[in-house]
Order: C-alpha cells, then sequence, then structure tokens
C-alpha cells in the first residue's frame, strides 16, 4: 500500500475507478462534475497523484486519466469500506437503502481495516450491498459483473433487478415506489424506437420508464 492515503485522495480515486470501470479513462471534465470543484484544480491534483511515489495515476494531457495497480487497489479499499457500511447500516440500524450514501461517505475515510473485518463477518460476508452494488473482496478484487442494463432489454424481455446504481435519495424513493428494487422480477411490456421508453410491468404494476431509470437499473436476463 502507498504512502498515507489522504481523504480528498480517496475520493479521487473512487470516482476515477468508477468513471473508469469500463475501460475508458476519465476525464478532467467528468471528474470535476462528480467532485463539484473546477477543472483546474482536477488537473492538479491528477498532476499530483501522477507525480507521487508510487504512482496512483496514469495521466496524459487531453487523453484523460486511468488508475494504476496500486490506485486501483486504493479506489477498492474505500470502496469496500463504503458498500459495506450501506450494508451494516441498512441490515444492523435500521436504514433505509435512500438514506445510507451520505452516512457511508463519511464513514468510509475513517474505519479500521479490523473494524472493516468485524462488521463484514457479523453479516456473513456480504457480496452486495443493499443497493445490488457488488463488494470488492477482503483481497481488492471486485467480482465479475454480469449484469445488463435495463436500457438494453426489449419487448418481451423478462428479467430480475439484480443492482440499482443510484445514489440519489429521491430517485432510490420513487424507483422503490415503482417496485424497482433488487430482486424484482420484470417483464418488457413495450419498447419506444423514438424516445428508447420501455413500457415494463414490474410485479402486478406496469410503468413506462425513460433512459434516466432504466441506464440506472441493472439486470439479469431471463
Amino acid at each position: 500500500m502507498p504512502q498515507k492515503i489522504t481523504f480528498s485522495t480517496q475520493d479521487y480515486l473512487k470516482h476515477i475507478y468508477e468513471l473508469t470501470e469500463n475501460g475508458e479513462t476519465a476525464s478532467t471534465n467528468a471528474l470535476a462534475q462528480k467532485l463539484n470543484i473546477s477543472a483546474p484544480s482536477v488537473t492538479g491534483m491528477i498532476q499530483k497523484l501522477a507525480s507521487s511515489t508510487p504512482p496512483l495515476v496514469e495521466y496524459q494531457k487531453h487523453q484523460g486519466v486511468t488508475l494504476t495497480k496500486e490506485g486501483r487497489k486504493a479506489a477498492l479499499e474505500v470502496i469496500r469500506h463504503h458498500r459495506l457500511l450501506e450494508a451494516w447500516l441498512v441490515k444492523m440500524l435500521g436504514y433505509s437503502w435512500d438514506e445510507v450514501h451520505e452516512e457511508a461517505e463519511r464513514l468510509e475515510h475513517v474505519i479500521s481495516e479490523d473494524f472493516e473485518r468485524r462488521i463484514a463477518a457479523a453479516m456473513g460476508n456480504p457480496t452486495r450491498d443493499p443497493h445490488g452494488e457488488l463488494i470488492p473482496t477482503e483481497d481488492l478484487k471486485m467480482p465479475a459483473d454480469e449484469s445488463t442494463p435495463l436500457s438494453s432489454l426489449r419487448t418481451g424481455q423478462k428479467g430480475i433487478v439484480i443492482c440499482v446504481k443510484a445514489p440519489d435519495p429521491e430517485l432510490l424513493r420513487h424507483l422503490e415506489g415503482l417496485g424497482l428494487i433488487p430482486k424484482a422480477e420484470i417483464q418488457v411490456k413495450e419498447y419506444s424506437p423514438f424516445d428508447h421508453n420501455l413500457t415494463v410491468k414490474i410485479g402486478r404494476k406496469t410503468s413506462v420508464l425513460g433512459l434516466n431509470i432504466t441506464g440506472k437499473v441493472f439486470v439479469e436476463v431471463q
């Protein structure tokens, strides 16, 4: 593990991981938007991370940024903390899935590795958080994700909701009201090629869903 990593650095690495997990590079503008700070500030921090010992990112001007092996390891550490904390807050303390993100954001930086191991063991070493997102393993490897975005399904296809990638509390409450929660069974009744809306049967309900929702819900196709 590299030298002591600050809370700010952990946030950068976590967001870079999220932006690059599909094999792309992260642009400074995308990072600035995620972190809600200016692009020049992001560039300065990225240059600092690229010149650290060992380097935590690889960066080339106008070509974006990716994580080094050490940077990826540090990112997965804080992601594991975050997702285990979300699971713990829901299972042990009675939080709802729309309440846990900000609490976990604060706590992820300060828990010890011993605390991490203890809460994981107390919950039976869960593999997913309350939103269905995969939890990195103790040896900091991300399990393979074979889920498919709901937006890619077409008329007649069925699936089971595996994961919802939406930290926004209001959106999570809206999705829960629709029944779009992990383990829900869904069926696409109609697809509109003009606006990409899906008419989806969720349990006994039928709803018309736009890309802002279907791009954030991931399913296992049946």
